[in-house]
């Protein structure tokens, strides 16, 4: 096993100084490779050392400007600190330059979703379904897109599936409470699955808001 392979198990063992120690190896043995900065920025990035991180990912795009995995990494550093334009670039990037699996395809579309762009989001949302349909994220995402288009009959046997997997989501039994609610006249599967959300996340006072409201309205 070379140092960052040994790195990476480091990781998995819960020895963070002894991966950082090894990348450190890694990146000396080899100055020009771009995996050793990735995967220590990756070990910075998840210790909250986020502007030592930001330098390890740009030092491997600096190397290598087709290395998608930096730009997915560094993405994601600014995803989290709510630069979600920068951010949206630099998934663009990495799905530019090749990265495999859906989730570029999805935090691109989370990216444009949280700067208030669904109209953007959708495509990326899809894509990231297309690959991998079996993500409850992806999925509860990709609904919740296709319901703000009004584009119920595509989103109803999503949510639908969502539950069949996973019967206590709230998220799901919220959206597809809506979804009747806005879309049918089928007042008691609205009334049944928003008051479901609420029961199984009794915080959900959006859930609850909307109950009350059909109840009020009926």
């Amino acid at each position: 096993m070379n140092f960052n392979e040994l790195g990476i198990q480091a990781i998995q063992e819960e020895n963070y100084e002894k991966a950082a120690e090894l990348f450190t190896k890694a990146i000396e043995e080899n100055p020009n490779e771009v995996i050793g900065y990735i995967n220590f920025g990756n070990l910075l990035a998840s210790m909250n050392e986020n502007e030592r991180a930001e330098r390890f990912f740009q030092k491997a795009i600096v190397l290598d400007e087709h290395a998608a995995a930096a730009y997915y990494s560094l993405a994601n550093l600014y995803f989290e600190a709510d630069r979600f334009e920068e951010a949206a670039k630099l998934y663009e990037k990495a799905i530019a330059n090749g990265i495999e699996g859906p989730d570029a395809y999805f935090m691109l579309g989370k990216s444009f979703e949280k700067l208030g762009q669904t109209k953007l989001s959708l495509p990326y949302f899809q894509r990231a379904y297309e690959i991998d349909s079996h993500d409850l994220q992806i999925k509860l995402s990709y609904a919740i897109a296709l319901a703000s288009f009004e584009m119920f009959v595509e989103a109803e046997p999503i949510l639908k599936e969502i539950l069949l997997a996973d019967t206590e989501n709230a998220d799901a039994h919220y959206n597809l409470g809506v979804l009747y609610a806005v879309s049918t006249t089928n007042t008691e599967a609205a009334l049944h699955h928003l008051k479901e959300a609420y029961t199984i996340q009794p915080s959900y006072d959006q859930a609850r808001y909307v109950y009350d409201m059909i109840s009020l309205r009926n």
